[in-house]
């Protein structure tokens, strides 16, 4: 396992990140345990959950499994907030009020007295990124949080963060959190160089595609428990013929290294200039097992130019990214941001 810096931050985190979006919902407690336990003793020291997940269940039982044997001590812990908690219209969003709430449930449901890095699920058009900083740099200077991050924040929305933090002298996000895979590269045009440019860590999210990127659907079937149906997934993006390309193009690379079609798509984007950790999502102890084995996984110059000749960087083979869940392309209708 290799070990990289978080952004600027002196932080060393694992070059996968375990994600627990399934924890709590078609994982049960006692498998997603066992999954924590796995990717830790194989070098994984990041983990990354949200209070959207299962109801807040994903929380606990990270919360649970981390609190055993000194493992929090040892374990880069990052969440986010920003989905609704609720019926109340204020229990939701980047508001001071909520933000400050939604810590402080975490905090209780993860058994901890810090989270490391937390971050916005969401942007919001409807809340000035200033209100938002103050209250996140408020409850750093608290002892809640240690870094700040975002997640699926536009290059612009990111730049716009920054100078505002630096206006205010308020601490700055030091992450972003994209939807990123070969078969969308859409983060690369500007979301990516906004990052490089001023040194925030890439912990993209998807890195295989809903499953898509494992080699288990093929062009007229697939596993009748899987999110991809009929050429669709659960959030009606659509499996394009040039997608189904570079998956044959995969399953013969992956059959001539001795890997499997997921290792090496999550191979190739822990590789990519500016990312740090990909997030990796897995339901089982086989799909773990199966992930983390990727670090054994060597890419040469040729196998990326392989890849970028069918997809090529900045372009998309599935509309992923745009089509993510609570993306907000609005402007923001604040002007007055100090």
């Amino acid at each position: 396992m290799e070990y990289r810096a978080l952004g600027r931050t002196g932080v060393k985190v694992s070059q996968y990140c375990l994600g627990t979006m399934m924890f709590g919902g078609r994982t049960n407690k006692t498998d997603s345990i066992e999954i924590i336990d796995y990717a830790l003793e194989n070098g994984v020291n990041f983990i990354d959950t949200a209070n959207a997940y299962a109801g807040n269940e994903s929380e606990r039982i990270v919360g649970d499994a981390l609190a055993r044997d000194g493992k929090r001590e040892h374990t880069i812990l990052a969440t986010k907030a920003f989905v609704p908690q609720g019926s109340d219209i204020n229990d939701r969003g980047s508001s001071r009020r909520h933000l400050i709430k939604a810590c402080d449930d975490s905090l209780s449901r993860l058994k901890t007295d810090w989270i490391d890095l937390y971050q916005m699920h969401r942007t919001s058009a409807q809340v000035p990124i200033d209100e938002t900083l103050r209250a996140l740099d408020d409850l750093i200077k608290a002892g809640k949080i240690r870094y700040i991050g975002s997640s699926m924040f536009q290059g612009w929305k990111l730049v716009e963060s920054l100078w505002v933090a630096k206006e205010l002298g308020l601490n700055r996000f030091i992450s972003e959190q994209p939807g990123y895979h070969m078969l969308d590269r859409t983060a690369e045009r500007e979301v990516f160089p906004a990052a490089q440019t001023f040194g925030m860590a890439i912990i993209p999210w998807g890195p295989l595609c809903g499953g898509l990127l494992t080699g288990k659907y093929q062009r007229d079937a697939g596993p009748d428990d899987g999110r991809w149906q009929d050429g669709k997934d659960n959030n009606n993006r659509e499996v394009t013929n040039l997608a189904w390309e570079v998956l044959d193009l995969l399953a013969i690379m992956a059959a001539e290294k001795g890997c499997s079609v997921s290792q090496l798509a999550l191979a190739w984007c822990a590789a990519q200039p500016g990312v740090t950790a990909p997030i990796i999502g897995p339901r089982t102890l086989v799909q773990v097992t199966d992930n983390l084995a990727a670090t054994e996984v060597q890419l040469e110059p040729a196998d990326f130019g392989k890849i970028d000749a069918l997809v090529p960087p900045c372009s998309a083979a599935v509309s992923y990214y745009d089509r993510a869940a609570g993306i907000d392309l609005r402007a923001h209708p604040h002007r007055n941001l100090i």
